[in-house]
């Protein structure tokens, strides 16, 4: 770097903090640094859909967090993937835009978040969107950066899904982000011609040769720099060395839900109680640093099946793998195009409150029931998760230098287990309509011998996992557990610093996180510009 001193220091390149690096950096007389702890996100594994399934787990692109026993989980350590390198979780996701149901905004206005209620959040989205659909105008931008479009090639197994679906009694719903987000349909997703569209591929990309905009990649931050409650910087590491950046405006935090808290607790702005326990010193005495943590918790069934319709790994299968890289190459068509959860949809249980408590990811191919990330065969499987789960976790200090424990406390709301066995009871439902009739074949997990209710909640406890949409663990509002104003973003009671990324969330939203994040992103660049007016 020429200098080490910028007017807006973003730490963390996932889908909040491109968005921020582009419209900060509009300004040429303003230098913007966006510092990434990964890397470039061009390997050919990023870039085509059906290589997601080797980039969890592996620590180039995913930061492999785990989080501490669940005792109602029966003392399982819960994986917690989470982007690492350019364009954050974008970069390892399954690239589905879902924005939420419209009354989770309406919920956040509710709790004294003004301006954030769906009439307020709409036309953001609508602004960084690039419908490729035609979809209603009234919900959807078609003059944005960030591209949407239908998959290219879903296997034929989804539509059975979609129509099995149908049959059960939801119905068909072909915009989840249009006026009714009840239904099972075929997801559009975040890609270019079938490719990968992250957030950086959206946002930085085009226009990476700005002077003024410097992105530093494998940089590890360590701590912000501070001048009483003022930022005035951070330390980073960079190559083994250690380097100071100073701010001569504003540090914005979008390392997510888990980066964005964790600096915080390392700069010892948090729970004072927690960071002394820690052998830390307290900066800030911010109690909700940490705090409010929520995600959507996920159970499976997966069914094995000797119809080669479906995705799969066998002998029989092999001239169609072989061949896949060419239709890829020459018509972006075939297999190499999946994301594997390319249907799905909404439900509600008995439990609903008049929306869908419940998302259903259909994959057109056979999940392990072992937990591996490829098993020979041929099958399907969906995954359902609890939209809204009452069980609150936590992210706590660990020790002096900076590590932290993740502690979600899946399953202590009793609510959420019987929401979840409700909504599988929903999708077995769905596995028994007559459009799955010659597909059918052994259902693995939970398998024939779990019908109870009592039996379906023990096996959840036993298998249940989350599909990775952490939020809120730095939440915006207006009482004591806020950590950041409604209004801009700020972090109460220190200067010249903000969040924006998935952790300001209050409660978690009925759907995947990725577009929220980057209309969190784009809200945040937009208080940030109006401050500077």
């Amino acid at each position: 770097m020429s200098t080490s001193t910028f007017d807006y220091i973003i730490v963390g390149a996932g889908s909040a903090g491109c968005v921020l690096a582009n419209r900060l950096s509009a300004d040429a007389t303003k230098r913007v640094c966006l510092i990434e702890a990964g890397g470039s996100d061009k390997s050919l594994r990023v870039q085509v859909p059906a290589g997601i399934l080797s980039l969890y787990g592996d620590r180039h692109f995913d930061y492999g967090y785990k989080s501490v026993p669940q005792p109602d989980l029966n003392g399982r350590c819960i994986p917690i993937n989470r982007g690492r390198g350019l364009g954050g979780s974008s970069t390892i996701n399954s690239m589905i835009y879902i924005r939420g149901h419209a009354s989770d905004y309406d919920d956040w206005a509710a709790l004294g978040c003004d301006g954030w209620s769906f009439e307020s959040v709409l036309p953001v989205f609508k602004d960084l969107e690039r419908n490729l659909v035609g979809q209603d105008p009234q919900f959807h931008g078609t003059e944005g950066e960030l591209l949407v479009d239908r998959q290219r090639d879903p296997n034929p197994v989804s539509h059975t899904f979609v129509q099995a679906a149908v049959t059960q009694g939801l119905p068909e719903n072909s915009d989840f982000n249009g006026a009714e987000q009840l239904g099972a349909g075929i997801y559009n997703v975040t890609q270019d011609r079938g490719t990968r569209f992250n957030s950086h591929r959206a946002f930085v990309e085009p226009v990476a040769e700005r002077p003024n905009l410097v992105v530093v990649t494998h940089a590890e931050t360590r701590r912000l720099i501070l001048d009483g409650h003022r930022v005035t910087g951070l330390v980073i590491t960079r190559r083994g060395h250690e380097e100071t950046l100073t701010a001569r405006g504003e540090v914005i935090l979008s390392a997510g839900a888990i980066g964005s808290p964790a600096l915080l607790l390392a700069s010892g702005i948090g729970p004072g109680a927690a960071l002394k326990a820690a052998g830390r010193d307290v900066v800030h005495d911010l109690p909700g640093v940490g705090q409010n943590l929520r995600d959507h918790i996920d159970g499976m069934i997966t069914t094995r099946s000797s119809s080669r319709k479906t995705l799969g790994l066998s002998v029989p299968n092999l001239p169609a793998i072989l061949a896949s890289p060419l239709h890829y190459i020459s018509r972006r068509k075939g297999m190499l195009t999946t994301n594997y959860v390319e249907a799905g949809g909404f439900a509600c249980t008995k439990y609903a409150d008049g929306r869908p408590d419940v998302q259903f990811h259909f994959v057109p191919g056979y999940r392990s029931h072992r937990g591996r990330i490829v098993e020979y065969g041929h099958g399907y499987a969906i995954h359902t998760c609890v939209l809204r789960p009452k069980s609150i976790g936590e992210l706590r200090p660990y020790g002096p230098d900076g590590a932290f424990e993740i502690d979600n406390r899946f399953f202590q709301d009793d609510q959420d287990i019987r929401v979840l066995t409700e909504g599988i009871k929903i999708a077995r439902s769905i596995f028994a309509q007559p459009e799955f009739d010659d597909l059918r074949g052994r259902e693995m997990l939970p398998g024939s011998g779990v019908q109870t209710d009592d039996e379906i909640a023990e096996y959840l406890r036993r298998e249940a996992l989350t599909v990775f949409h952490p939020v809120g663990t730095c939440k915006m509002g207006v009482d004591d557990m806020a950590v950041v104003d409604p209004k801009g973003l700020k972090v109460t009671g220190i200067e010249n610093l903000r969040v924006a990324d998935a952790s300001i969330m209050p409660t978690l939203i009925g759907g995947n996180t990725n577009a929220p994040s980057m209309m969190i992103g784009e809200r945040a660049a937009r208080a940030v510009l109006a401050d500077r007016r």
